[in-house]
């Protein structure tokens, strides 16, 4: 959609919104700037990454996340609003997780910031559903032929993160370093660290 006339459209009712809010005094715009400043301040994949780190780390943690991923990032202070549920998945060896919104950009942008052009894309967001393999391919991940590929669609009621296979040869390493291996496309699945 980047680029198109759904975003201008998108745009216009944003900024009517804004113009409503400043009209019956509910905000200035500079305390609406000041509140989305706030927000995408603490938008950034580090903090997705770290989650994964905890999960790879802590098994009672990594339990947690994977029944109630909204929950257990919160008891990180990462969930602070802005939708209703957080569902992790889990990459293991024969299946590998993706993560889509079919509709629009829908994102945990508070775990991953600000989403890459691509996943706003309408080619990532038709052809990933159809044909994962080839579209993961193009990123550089080649997954053997048995792999099962999963395709998560995130709305604005559930939004998805992937928790990457954890690489091997890292045990013993701390948070902070394993954090380090988590990129952003791997929290959406189209890497792995």
């Amino acid at each position: 959609m980047s680029g198109d006339h759904a975003d201008a459209t998108i745009a216009r009712r944003v900024r009517r919104l804004e113009t409503l809010l400043e009209e019956k005094g509910v905000l200035t715009g500079g305390e609406l700037d000041e509140a989305i400043d706030a927000f995408l301040a603490g938008a950034s994949p580090a903090s997705g990454a770290q989650v994964v780190a905890r999960a790879w780390t802590d098994e009672d943690f990594k339990s947690r996340l994977l029944t109630d991923g909204t929950a257990a990032v919160r008891e990180l202070g990462f969930m602070d609003g802005g939708y209703q549920r957080l569902r992790v998945v889990e990459n293991t060896a024969s299946t590998h997780n993706v993560i889509v919104c079919t509709l629009c950009s829908c994102y945990p942008i508070r775990l991953l910031g600000p989403s890459p052009s691509w996943y706003k894309s309408e080619a990532y967001r038709s052809r990933v559903v159809r044909e994962p393999r080839t579209v993961l391919a193009e990123f550089g991940l080649d997954l053997p032929a048995g792999t099962r590929i999963t395709v998560w669609d995130s709305s604005a009621e559930t939004r998805y993160m992937v928790l990457p296979r954890r690489p091997e040869n890292t045990q013993g390493m701390p948070e902070a370093e394993l954090a380090g291996l988590v990129s952003r496309n791997a929290l959406i699945g189209t890497a792995v660290p």
